[in-house]
């Protein structure tokens, strides 16, 4: 895949983004259980809501153990105490060699407040210069305006329109993107700094 280091801990402005733990999964069942039917339209997984904290915590220990592995990244994203969960969001490897592909998703009585734009930043960021990809790409069904909206104020740009649209942005585009001025720190698994740009 390319992927040379990861991020487990993401700090930006307002929010952390890490790698779910186990003791994560009161947090995570909040989130995902407060927001079913606004996660219903866009979201697979949600048709098999609400599962019960054990299952939470099955999945939490998957996550760890996938984020361990390098088969997948997901985050939590939580408030700057992490005492809430605020949604999810990942980097995934379904783009092929060299590639990954954000993914994302905020509870309901947090959106509208830019933390999924300011999450896909992140990434995009970590993506490029932690994890020393050649292309990011973000994908929604055409009829989530809201999802849609989030890669094109990043920069990307729309490269396939069908069930999905995709959109995407090279390495080489990065740089010039509002994304690689977001401020961040960001953390390997034993907490030593890969990116500080936050003061």
């Amino acid at each position: 895949m390319g992927v040379t280091a990861v991020a487990y801990r993401i700090e930006t402005s307002r929010l952390v983004l890490r790698c779910w733990e186990p003791d994560d999964a009161p947090l995570m069942k909040d989130a995902v259980d407060s927001s079913i039917d606004h996660l219903l339209p866009w979201m697979p997984w949600a048709r098999y809501e609400p599962q019960s904290l054990d299952e939470k915590l099955q999945l939490a220990r998957e996550f760890r153990g996938q984020f361990d592995l390098g088969e997948q990244y997901v985050y939590g994203i939580f408030e700057p105490d992490e005492s809430r969960a605020l949604g999810g969001c990942g980097l995934h490897p379904r783009g092929g060699d060299g590639s990954l592909e954000i993914g994302y998703w905020i509870r309901a009585d947090a959106t509208g407040r830019g933390y999924a734009t300011e999450s896909a930043a992140a990434l995009t960021r970590v993506a490029f210069e932690v994890a020393d990809v050649d292309r990011v790409e973000i994908r929604c069904a055409p009829a989530n305006l809201a999802s849609a909206a989030i890669p094109q104020k990043l920069g990307y740009a729309l490269v396939e329109s069908g069930e999905d649209l995709i959109f995407a942005i090279a390495k080489g585009d990065f740089p010039g993107s509002p994304s690689a001025a977001t401020p961040l720190a960001a953390y390997d698994v034993v907490g030593a700094a890969l990116v500080d740009g936050l003061g």
